[in-house]
């Protein structure tokens, strides 16, 4: 019985230390295999007690016309909706939005998003999960006083995790 106690313990110690393993090589993979795209952005510093100085992102695929739109009914708030990326001059922008997962073709990207509140809204909003940039301890101030469009590059795995590798100033 003992031995069996010990045996059940180890496998869970095992499972948790596979699952916390897994979990940071997903991260690191992203950098590995994942699209890379670039997004026209406008950052505004807020700042997190917890976390610190961080830019609040709003992109210009964040409020999309419903004629990208491919589902059928217009998609309830917080629902799951997936954006097909499109490289056009120095950016990403995107070209529709669908209510399952499509096919990417080539030079296209696929972004899981969600639906952010509509109403009478003309505009389709969407939340793609790495709205916030976490900069350098008492830097926000500073990202807030540049002024100007941003374009921040995001790594995309084919499995649809994504984050931010960086975040530069057009000239």
């Amino acid at each position: 019985m003992k031995r069996r106690a010990s045996a059940l313990f180890a496998v869970l110690v095992l499972l948790q230390v596979l699952f916390l393993g897994g979990m940071g090589a997903s991260y690191y993979a992203v950098d590995a295999v994942g699209k890379e795209i670039r997004l026209k952005t406008a950052p505004v510093d807020p700042r997190d007690l917890f976390y610190g100085d961080y830019v609040q992102l709003s992109y210009e695929i964040s409020s999309l016309p419903w004629s990208v739109w491919k589902g059928g009914e217009r998609p309830e708030e917080g629902q799951t909706v997936y954006a097909v990326l499109r490289r056009n001059e120095a950016y990403d922008s995107a070209v529709a939005v669908y209510p399952v997962k499509p096919q990417a073709k080539d030079g296209e990207a696929i972004l899981q998003a969600r639906v952010r509140g509509w109403g009478e809204s003309e505009h389709l909003n969407l939340l793609y999960g790495f709205e916030r940039y976490y900069v350098e301890e008492n830097t926000g101030k500073e990202w807030e006083e540049r002024s100007g469009q941003a374009i921040v590059t995001v790594k995309v795995a084919p499995w649809g995790q994504s984050k931010i590798t960086g975040l530069v100033f057009e000239q």
